[in-house]
């Protein structure tokens, strides 16, 4: 795959045409206050995984609509009786989920508290989930994907319930007594990525506690660009309902708007360790920098709360994989000191 987005120079500098609506704010106060109404009911069920150095719970929390979420928390088996963990919350990319109960617990490999939650609706590629989407917009014509289920209108949209099952997920990751609910970290790849944005901005003045970001090539960026010059999945399931839908392509706009990371990333502001593939073409490097740039501007951080960019020039999607988790080990263990 060439280098198809702009030359790296450009990357740094570029910034998204995107601007918030004006009741961005007030939609995202009325839409937490809602999610909080219900009790977040977390439960962790301790659950064989076969490994000698982790011990497992199956994890429900009440989301968007009061709707249980799944999710894993693993810690490490030889943790102090009594200590309060540093919590990893991970978020899966688009089509995953939680995974199966041993599938990924690295994160408590280095002996962090890690907790995984599942994405309502996905499972169905990549890793297997636990977790349906109830909603009625479920059913809405749209395209077969999930990126215009419930389109028609921001209050039904799909990611309104993703982005608060996300916040949520942070408080039932809180409320386990080995976290220490000062010192949460979010976590995540692509779709991950995006909800890792969207959650730092979400509980940037709202929940106490999250210390670091790390979007890893992060999807859910700067839409108007991605629709237009992604050439593969999933953005492309937005230009390809509009392609039919002809007439919806303003009122699509308005109402992914308030749930682009480009606007949510400017509430940020706790330290952020991004990373962006200068060849990917599923979530262009780009969008991936129009997010970082834009991060923490509307903060008191004034716009730079400690974020870094790591860039793989010859990578797709892919990103940095292995090398990459070294360098978020880092970064973690330079923050925590």
């Amino acid at each position: 795959m060439p280098l198809f987005d702009l030359p790296l120079a450009q990357l740094r500098s570029y910034t998204s045409g995107v601007t918030p609506p004006k009741d961005l704010q007030a939609f995202w106060d009325a839409t937490v206050g809602e999610a909080r109404a219900y009790p977040l009911d977390a439960t962790f069920e301790p659950v064989e995984n076969y490994l000698t150095v982790i011990d497992t719970f199956d994890a429900t929390f009440s989301g968007f609509g009061g709707a249980p979420i799944k999710g894993w928390l693993h810690l490490p088996a030889n943790r102090e009786a009594g200590a309060r963990l540093p919590v990893v919350v991970t978020y899966i990319g688009y089509s995953g989920g939680r995974g199966l109960v041993n599938q990924d617990t690295r994160w408590a490999q280095a002996g962090y508290a890690h907790f995984i939650m599942d994405t309502r609706g996905q499972g169905y590629g990549g890793l297997v989930g636990d977790t349906a989407d109830p909603h009625p917009s479920a059913g809405d014509v749209a395209h077969a994907g999930l990126m215009t289920r419930g389109i028609s209108s921001r209050e039904d949209y799909y990611y309104r319930r993703v982005y608060v099952d996300a916040f949520r997920a942070v408080e039932a990751a809180q409320s386990h007594p080995a976290v220490d609910p000062a010192k949460v970290v979010l976590a995540g790849v692509s779709q991950g990525g995006g909800l890792v944005v969207a959650t730092a901005g979400l509980t940037a003045g709202r929940l106490d506690g999250v210390i670091a970001a790390l979007p890893d090539v992060p999807f859910l960026q700067d839409f108007p660009r991605a629709i237009d010059i992604t050439p593969r999945g999933p953005y492309p399931e937005i230009a390809q309902f509009l392609a039919r839908h002809r007439d919806r392509y303003d009122a699509a706009m308005e109402v992914l708007n308030y749930f682009d990371g480009v606007n949510l990333a400017a509430w940020a502001s706790v330290p952020a360790l991004y990373s962006a593939a200068q060849m990917d073409d599923i979530c262009p490097p780009s969008t991936v920098f129009a997010s970082f740039n834009a991060y923490g501007s509307a903060a008191a951080s004034g716009g730079n709360p400690g974020k870094e960019m790591e860039v793989y020039r010859f990578n797709n999607h892919e990103g940095g994989q292995e090398h990459h988790w070294i360098r978020q080990l880092q970064f973690l263990r330079k923050l925590l000191g």
